[in-house]
């Protein structure tokens, strides 16, 4: 595969990552099924994985680093931190001093990871998430003894608003700091959020753009279209994106249909179409694969070198417009100034007091 520079790392990896999040109790996969997908992946020119430590709470790292075993040294090798590493936690739940951006938190994850890998430096090390409890400078002060320690090659964020990517920047030049130097956004053709300020802050700022859901969890496979099977595995945990009453779902599954009938025109798969799709933008260096089976794994692969011409685009601009997220839950990030109403009420007001009136 032709190798991309990843934003001003001067790391060069493939256009397609190997995503491991599937490899572990989480996808179903055991060491057995994962090893020789990831054997498969690196054989066919992928040289870039991507795991994190809360997938399958240790156990996608832990395979991920079995398979690299005597191949380190070829791979580009990304991980994350931030959620709880606690069975039975949800994503959205915060653990005491076990969870989050904290110097605390990061500089005891780093080594649990660095042992389940199996390796004495991680060449691409994210946060997974923004963190509201942490202040961004004691996130780049930690991360940045990480690197100059040997312990990381470089840093990145993964989901991050465009004004938190912009604060990090300003903060590392003012302390001298790391720079975060990739950006992982979810993009697809039916969340394209992204394209309004965090691809091109990322233009401007020379940041790598990993991108994760190329198939928008798995609806531009098409297999969410007419009657399917109902409260499986993702389904069950994250109804909002996959209920097929809710507004923002029926939109999904509109815009996927003529998305078929495109794909049908232009002689290619949905799935090509797709991730043809994410690699157009000038701004995306590399997307995430997930496969969970071999055979995923070869029709991922046989798109690699599909191409998707202007007429095309305006033709996917036309169904799902440039900016425009279908449904708001596949941001996969709420601000929490949104979420809590604390932040957004003043409090103790006197009943008596009046904050809006309209004498029209």
């Amino acid at each position: 595969m032709e190798m991309r520079t990843l934003g001003r790392t001067g790391i060069k990896v493939s256009p397609l990552c190997l995503g491991a999040m599937m490899f572990g109790a989480w996808g179903g996969n055991d060491e057995t099924s994962a090893v020789p997908i990831v054997h498969a992946a690196l054989d066919a020119g992928i040289n870039f994985i991507d795991t994190a430590d809360v997938y399958s709470w240790g156990g996608s790292e832990q395979i991920v680093g079995k398979a690299l075993a005597g191949r380190r040294d070829d791979v580009v090798l990304a991980t994350k931190v931030h959620y709880p590493m606690q069975p039975g936690v949800g994503p959205g739940d915060a653990v005491p001093n076990r969870s989050g951006n904290s110097r605390r938190w990061i500089t005891r994850a780093v080594e649990d990871s660095l042992r389940r890998l199996g390796t004495d430096y991680i060449d691409i090390y994210y946060a997974h998430r923004p963190d509201p409890d942490t202040d961004i400078e004691e996130t780049l002060s930690v991360l940045t003894d990480l690197v100059r320690s040997g312990k990381v090659r470089a840093i990145g964020t993964s989901t991050f608003p465009a004004e938190q990517i912009v604060e990090a920047q300003w903060v590392a030049e003012r302390r001298g700091y790391e720079r975060f130097k990739v950006e992982q956004p979810p993009y697809s053709i039916l969340n394209r959020s992204v394209e309004a300020a965090v691809l091109p802050t990322c233009q401007r700022y020379g940041i790598g753009v990993l991108t994760w859901s190329p198939l928008s969890e798995g609806w531009l496979t098409g297999r969410y279209q007419g009657d399917f099977e109902r409260g499986k595995g993702r389904q069950i945990a994250h109804p909002q994106q996959f209920d097929p009453e809710l507004p923002g779902n029926i939109a999904k599954r509109e815009a996927v249909g003529k998305l078929i009938d495109l794909a049908n025109e232009t002689g290619c798969s949905l799935i090509h179409l797709a991730l043809a799709f994410v690699r157009a933008h000038p701004a995306v260096t590399s997307t995430i694969i997930g496969p969970r089976t071999m055979e995923q794994l070869k029709d991922l692969l046989a798109g690699a070198e599909v191409g998707i011409d202007a007429d095309v685009l305006d033709r996917i601009d036309e169904i799902v417009p440039p900016g425009v997220v279908l449904n708001a839950a596949d941001s996969h990030h709420t601000a929490v100034e949104l979420t809590d109403s604390v932040l957004r009420r003043r409090p103790n007001l006197p009943s008596s007091t009046v904050l809006v009136t309209d004498e029209r």
